[in-house]
């Protein structure tokens, strides 16, 4: 008999260390970990999820529209939403760890033995017994009463949601910052198609005039030659403008979630304000304050902070309840009330290699997250000088560009009085009119950068809820 207990205590062991062995072998076959929700990327911003279907008919779509449209629908926002969950998910779990758990069971048993199965065969007794049976009703009770560690995992997941939730909210940021961008960007498109299209149209009537001062014997056929590259340039250029245009609408629409197919015109147009907020330390103060990526980043700090203490605490004794009451007997009718009660206190002796791997990785983290704090806040400020940087720099364009626009367009037309007089040929005409298109290209794109440096800034300063202060809309 004991040599059986002995070997049957072999194997066991055996067993044992062959499942150590196999779980060494596939760390993920021992333990399972929940799920977690994807984490917002930078293209996360540029997608969306379809809301509604396309009508027949064209809407209008003002600034304020296409980003109320992107906080619902925009991928990012989303994901962010599901970290959010998530994260109150594990808080609630850290917290059940801290409080009592009750269960209750019902069970109804019925017996019957055979007597010579079991190797006993008597004579004169009955080799069947039963049926026979009981019933037991019966609550259960387990709480860890003191368990410092789980208290600081507890804190540690609080600490967790809370930066989760400002995450979100840095989510709303950077999504108005993503469909402002894009919005700007379809309003530089129509003007560059505006654009391109009016120098269509004078290169047409440029090219018509030198075809009928050639007809008349007015004029050399290289004129009328030069009139006709320039018009079809700009043909090429027009087409080209209303190919990026057409793209750049499609990109909106899938940061907002508008469907592909639904035909939409920008009621809004391109603002333009000079921004005289320069008091450097007052902004990059209020950065500081509001930018909710830096305050989730403090609060997973504060969660790293929380967790290296719980691998310090898991060296403290924890202290334990386990309870049970029920109502056991053949019937209900005929049954007694039992209890059972234990408090059990248990501490690590020989762990030590395994907590002081904890403490080691747990302290790893909070370093970690110190150090992301402090990066993030000069990378804060950094933002709002970059974004002063920009404005101060496209507002410079956006002055020179227009004073280039006003002098092309002077340029030109006494290129086309000139020719028109027959003081000189159109050479000067075609040259006044790339000029025109330049400049006016440099207007647009100086006006989209100071729009889109002042988005920026508003993001730099957490402030993006409140873009309208930033991007005026007046002229």
């Amino acid at each position: 008999m004991q040599k059986h207990i002995l070997k049957r205590a072999i194997f066991s062991c055996l067993a044992v260390f062959l499942l150590s062995l196999t779980l060494l072998d596939d760390p993920e076959a021992g333990a399972q970990t929940a799920p977690q929700a994807p984490t917002p990327t930078a293209g996360s911003f540029q997608g969306s999820v379809v809301k509604g279907k396309a009508t027949a008919d064209t809407i209008g779509l003002s600034l304020d529209d296409a980003i109320q449209r992107g906080l619902t629908a925009n991928l990012g926002i989303i994901l962010s939403q599901n970290q959010t969950s998530t994260a109150r998910g594990e808080r609630l779990n850290q917290l059940q760890s801290m409080l009592p758990s009750i269960d209750f069971t019902a069970k109804e048993t019925v017996s019957q033995v055979d007597l010579p199965a079991e190797g006993l065969r008597l004579p004169h007794i009955p080799t069947i017994i039963g049926p026979f049976g009981f019933t037991d009703l019966r609550a259960s009770l387990n709480w860890s009463l003191v368990d410092l560690s789980s208290l600081r995992n507890y804190l540690a997941a609080r600490h967790n949601f809370q930066a989760a939730q400002l995450s979100a909210q840095d989510a709303q940021d950077l999504v108005i910052l993503t469909v402002g961008n894009a919005y700007l960007l379809v309003l530089a498109d129509e003007t560059a198609v505006e654009s391109a299209q009016a120098q269509v149209d004078t290169s047409q009537i440029s090219f018509n005039q030198a075809k009928a001062n050639h007809d008349a014997g007015t004029a050399p056929k290289l004129d009328e030659l030069r009139a006709q590259v320039d018009f079809q340039q700009q043909q090429q250029a027009l087409i080209s403008a209303q190919t990026a245009l057409d793209k750049d609408k499609l990109a909106l629409a899938r940061t907002i979630g508008l469907p592909l197919d639904q035909k939409f015109t920008l009621t809004d147009k391109a603002p333009y304000a000079a921004f005289d907020q320069v008091d450097l330390n007052a902004l990059i103060t209020q950065a500081q304050a509001n930018r909710k990526d830096l305050a989730a980043l403090v609060e997973q700090a504060a969660a790293a902070a929380q967790q290296r203490k719980a691998a310090t605490d898991e060296r403290l004794p924890e202290l334990k309840a386990n309870a049970d009451y029920g109502d056991i007997g053949t019937t209900l009718a005929h049954s007694h009330g039992t209890v059972d009660a234990t408090g059990t206190v248990s501490f690590p002796i020989f762990k030590e290699f395994g907590l002081r791997g904890d403490a080691e990785q747990a302290q790893a983290q909070l370093d970690t997250a110190q150090a992301q704090v402090s990066d993030r806040k000069a990378q804060v400020d950094a933002d709002v000088r970059d974004a002063l940087l920009d404005i101060e720099a496209a507002q410079k364009q956006v002055e020179v560009a227009r004073s280039s626009v006003d002098l092309a367009n002077e340029a030109l037309r006494e290129a086309q009085q000139r020719y028109a007089n027959g003081v000189s040929d159109n050479l000067p005409v075609s040259q006044a009119q790339q000029s025109v298109a330049q400049a006016n290209a440099q207007y647009v794109a100086s006006l989209y950068r100071h729009n889109v440096a002042k988005l920026s800034l508003a993001r730099a300063l957490g402030a993006s809820q409140n873009y309208r202060n930033y991007v005026k809309q007046n002229q």
